[in-house]
């Protein structure tokens, strides 16, 4: 859900939006509130690099003068990373929560 409503919607909007729906529903999951954030905006910077609707591959398409299917094309690999990394964050907790816990803030 997070993924489409990223390439669909621009990312401020969508976090005024959505946290007051996700973050109870969060909650009662029992995720970590700091883990459900930045699951939040890995889930939507994804989106936002996600074709044929990601906003980031028009404003490169624009910036650098190139047809949107090479942008498109160009960027692939590095959504292929952004995927893998977007389900390590989810899947394991401890990345997002290390910091915190480390410096006694959690």
């Amino acid at each position: 859900m997070l993924l489409l409503i990223g390439s669909l919607v621009e990312i401020y909007a969508a976090i005024v939006a959505l946290a007051p729906l996700v973050v109870p529903v969060a909650a009662a999951f029992g995720v970590d509130p700091i883990h459900q954030g930045i699951i939040f905006l890995a889930n939507l910077e994804a989106g936002f690099l996600c074709p044929p609707f990601g906003l980031n591959l028009f404003l490169s398409s624009s910036r650098f003068r190139q047809p949107l299917t090479r942008v498109t094309r160009n960027t692939l690999p590095f959504l292929l990373i952004i995927a893998a990394a977007v389900l390590l964050i989810t899947y394991v907790p401890g990345l997002s929560l290390f910091l915190p816990r480390a410096l006694g803030r959690h």
